[in-house]
């Protein structure tokens, strides 16, 4: 390995950016895949760049947000990748194998499958959790035989600072190197030519991203965001699901891409829910404006996008009901600080920004309804979320929404729990992504799959398009069309 060096300075240039490509290119290609000992050890001294740092980052977390408490850095941004590195070191060496191909010996063309790093994987990563959501890629990308280039975000930028400095003290930047900046280095960062590009973040910014590895034809893996609905069955437990809604909004500061950003309600339990609601709210926060458990919106713009959302509901006819004590009430939202209460909203409609922008605060959006095919018709005329979410018995209700609506993730009767299945995939569909990542998922999306073959016939497969043996062979392929369309008409005309 060549010496260490310091964590990179602000805004590096486009020129700089592609320096560090091509230092990693080189080394990959210098080396080769990777053998399973060389992927562990690269593994394991990238993890341990974050462990051993976890104090400095959790200080720097809750800086960055203004709030944030302990238990929410450790169990977001550092314990929650441990499970994926334990997963990825029981599997890796069967992962990394060879696959046979069932039947292609019989057939004269015995093949297999060959697993192989792609080479060089960007990782643009966002500031909701700014370390778990560009280790577990890396990881994963690490895994799978490659080099790594992360991109932090800048929002983050205290974390980003650490985080840099503590990567250099056990990669090489041939292996993984950290570059941080704004949006300049961002745009310069995702034109760069890579082997596979993953980002996290906004469908806006993630429409750019893919514009911009689109002209090097950089495959892309997006996850990105969505308005979630939950919908309560004609079963659902309102207890259940008003202390679970209203855990899973409040986590984060509801700056999560998997909150529930609206709940359906069967109309006659819509007032049951909204109290069950504020009562859950409540017991998790009694107080709200100073507590120290409160987790602050990041930064002064989007503190001014959610409150403008509120405000928007609330000027065109939307009940605006704040969970906050009465006497923190009148001094909420706050800007110092960026405290904004719990909110509930009712009688949205259309025409408010909130109904179709993804809300990334405490705020909850109810509707009440009547029959489930008209929240069913609503969710699927919509861009498909990143997660749904269904209370109640998995019977007819569940089972219809599941089958008429897509999303990137279900759950039932909780939120985010297929999030954390391990090994399962995640990933969005359409406007909340494309591809996945996670356990296997992600060893293969950062791996490229190949098919090797070998000929044991005595006629090679072109030559039996050629004279001689063409003619023989046009006879066999017109008597194969023949007997396979009057199959066809068979199965077709039900005989």
């Amino acid at each position: 390995m060549t010496t260490l060096t310091a964590p990179l300075p602000v805004d590096p240039s486009a020129v700089r950016q592609r320096a560090l490509l091509d230092a990693q290119r080189a080394a990959f290609l210098a080396e080769g895949p990777p053998a399973l000992d060389v992927r562990l050890d690269r593994i394991d001294r990238f993890l341990a760049c974050v462990l051993e740092h976890t104090e400095e980052l959790c200080v720097a977390l809750d800086a960055d947000f203004g709030s944030r408490p302990l238990l929410a850095n450790l169990a977001s941004d550092i314990v929650g990748v441990i499970p994926d590195v334990q997963l990825i070191r029981r599997h890796l060496a069967e992962w990394m194998a060879d696959e046979e191909i069932p039947g292609s010996a019989e057939a004269g063309t015995p093949a297999f499958v060959q697993t192989r790093p792609k080479g060089v994987v960007g990782v643009i990563g966002p500031w909701n959790f700014p370390v778990t959501l560009v280790v577990q890629p890396a990881i994963e990308a690490l895994g799978a035989g490659n080099r790594v280039m992360i991109k932090f975000s800048e929002v983050a930028e205290r974390t980003a600072e650490v985080f840099a400095r503590a990567v250099a003290t056990r990669m090489d930047p041939e292996e993984v190197v950290v570059v941080r900046g704004g949006v300049v280095t961002a745009s310069a960062f995702s034109a760069l030519p890579f082997d596979h590009l993953i980002f996290t973040g906004s469908p806006g910014v993630g429409a750019k991203v893919a514009e911009a590895a689109g002209a090097n034809l950089v495959p892309v893996t997006l996850e990105l965001g969505g308005k979630n609905p939950v919908v309560l069955g004609s079963d659902a437990d309102l207890g259940l699901a008003a202390e679970r809604v209203a855990a899973m909004r409040l986590m984060n500061g509801g700056q999560i891409c998997l909150c529930p950003d609206y709940v359906f309600v069967p109309r006659a339990r819509v007032d049951d829910f909204v109290t069950r609601y504020e009562r859950s709210v409540r017991s998790y926060f009694p107080t709200w404006l100073d507590n120290p458990n409160v987790v602050s919106i990041v930064d002064d713009r989007n503190f001014d996008r959610v409150t403008g959302l509120i405000a928007d509901a609330e000027a065109k006819g939307a009940r605006v009901r704040t969970v906050a004590p009465p006497e923190e009430a009148g001094a909420l939202p706050r800007r110092a600080g960026r405290r904004i209460a719990p909110t509930v909203l009712l009688d949205v409609t259309e025409d408010m920004a909130i109904a179709s922008e993804e809300i990334f605060g405490p705020v909850l959006v109810v509707y009440p309804y009547d029959e489930l095919d008209e929240v069913i018709t609503y969710v699927a005329a919509r861009p498909s979320p990143l997660a749904a979410y269904f209370f109640g018995s998995d019977g007819p209700e569940f089972r219809r929404f599941v089958e008429r609506t897509t999303s990137g993730g279900v759950t039932r009767n909780d939120l985010a729990a297929h999030w954390g299945v391990e090994g399962a995939p995640s990933g969005g569909i359409g406007r909340s992504g494309m591809g996945a990542y996670h356990g296997r998922t992600g060893f293969r999306t950062f791996s490229h799959r190949r098919t090797i073959a070998a000929s044991t016939t005595g006629t090679g497969l072109a030559q039996r398009l050629l004279p001689p043996a063409g003619e023989a062979e046009a006879e066999a392929l017109r008597g194969f069309v023949a007997q396979t369309l009057t199959d066809l008409r068979a199965r077709i005309n039900g005989a």
